[in-house]
């Protein structure tokens, strides 16, 4: 039984990656255009290449209170190798954490392909989905944040992704969601960088189910610098948290 791949190829003195040799890519393409080949099959156009490497960029690091963070650090405290640390914070990257680029990506998405099915307006399909979302009692993924009132990174993206003439419906639909969350609640739920990278990854044409792989290529630096950090400047098996804790097990016996 033989495998089939489209990633690689690689015999002897002999590698093809998406069908360019790696040692023309080496020194010549950066670094994030070569994510955007492997995710896309091509290499990207001088506005998508300028693009990816900004969305990676949004996600290196976020301090040390995200739960990767402290993940990385606290398993680095225990001596063991780099990789493995980095790998723990890795390890805790899900749907609340990271998760929300692939569930915004999909709800824009499908949000999208209904309002063209319909006939809608941006508008009137963001009406749509915040009413049934907040029917539902669930939050809409990428707004809102527990530190910004107004996320810069997600600024910074926005600007560029007009700059660069690449949003279009899935970034309007972002905004237009954003305007109808104030509407509804009263007060202003930022889109975070997320959100928007939900919404620009979309109008770029990646699948939602890369979501999370946009936060976990970029973070992967971040994770790395604060194992290396934890490694060379702190002491094996520091006391990181003071956790104060009521102990609500059985009562203290003797052992029959």
């Amino acid at each position: 039984m033989k495998w089939k791949t489209s990633i690689s190829k690689i015999e002897p003195n002999h590698i093809v990656t998406k069908g360019y040799r790696q040692e023309d890519l080496i020194g010549n393409v950066p670094f994030a255009h070569v994510v955007y080949l492997l995710l896309k099959g091509t290499l990207p156009s001088k506005e998508h290449g300028k693009m990816i490497d900004a969305i990676l960029t949004s996600c290196i690091d976020h301090g040390v209170t995200p739960p990767s963070s402290i993940a990385s650090r606290t398993v680095a405290s225990g001596g063991v190798p780099l990789p493995t640390a980095v790998a723990a914070g890795i390890l805790s990257i899900g749907d609340a954490h990271g998760g929300a680029i692939e569930k915004g990506a999909k709800l824009l998405q499908d949000g999208v392909l209904r309002m063209k099915k319909e006939g809608k307006t941006v508008d009137e399909i963001a009406a749509v989905l915040v009413k049934e979302i907040n029917e539902q009692k669930q939050r809409i993924p990428g707004f809102g944040h527990r530190i910004h009132t107004a996320d810069p990174r997600s600024k910074r993206l926005f600007e560029l992704a007009k700059e660069l003439k690449i949003a279009g419906d899935h970034v309007a639909l972002s905004k237009a969601i954003e305007r109808q969350l104030e509407k509804t609640q009263g007060k202003k739920l930022p889109i975070n960088v997320d959100g928007a990278i939900a919404a620009i990854s979309s109008d770029m044409g990646f699948d939602w189910r890369l979501g999370k792989a946009f936060f976990l290529l970029g973070r992967v630096a971040g994770l790395t610098a604060h194992v290396y950090e934890e490694q060379t400047q702190e002491k094996p098996m520091r006391e990181m948290f003071m956790i104060d804790y009521d102990y609500i097990g059985p009562e203290e016996q003797n052992l029959p």
